[in-house]
């Protein structure tokens, strides 16, 4: 989309966590030009909801979607030149914008979504930081202040035998 990610992210705000009819109200009567564009995506989404449910057979409750994510991430940047005076140009940017819409079902239980992300668990089940124990950092940092304390008396002994 032909807008700057920041301007998209002004629209993408309003509708995030709403119904999908709730959205589609909120962007009609938005005056920002980005509003139309969403829009047209939003209802895009929603006719893929319902070809899901219709050919696919795939159990979607139009009724209960919402908009689960709504991300405006940068796109490729188009780098142009101005005319300046006296011969000169000034390079200016025209910014590309890639929206992303997510639609989910709200389950009837707990409030919780219904339909799943593909590639969402996996991103939770291969994040998980590994624990290091109590007794590896103590034995870790003995190790470390034994070798320094190693250092030390060889530095001494040196400068002793320097001395005489």
């Amino acid at each position: 989309m032909r807008v700057t990610p920041q301007k998209a992210r002004l629209v993408l705000n309003l509708i995030k966590g709403r119904r999908v009819e709730d959205a589609l109200n909120t962007l009609v009567f938005t005056k920002k030009r980005v509003a139309a564009t969403v829009e047209k995506l939003l209802r895009s989404a929603l006719e893929n909801a319902n070809y899901l449910s219709a050919e696919k057979g795939i159990d979607v409750d139009v009724d209960t979607l919402y908009v689960k994510s709504a991300i405006a991430n940068d796109g490729p940047r188009m780098k142009r030149i101005r005319p300046a005076p006296m011969g000169r140009a000034f390079r200016y940017v025209r910014r590309i914008s890639h929206i992303e819409l997510v639609l989910a079902e709200r389950g009837h239980k707990d409030g919780e979504g219904l339909a799943t992300v593909v590639g969402e668990e996996s991103e939770h089940a291969t994040t998980q930081p590994r624990k290091k124990s109590a007794a590896t950092k103590q034995s870790h940092s003995k190790a470390k202040g034994k070798a320094a304390a190693g250092k030390n008396k060889n530095k001494t002994a040196k400068k002793k035998t320097a001395a005489k």
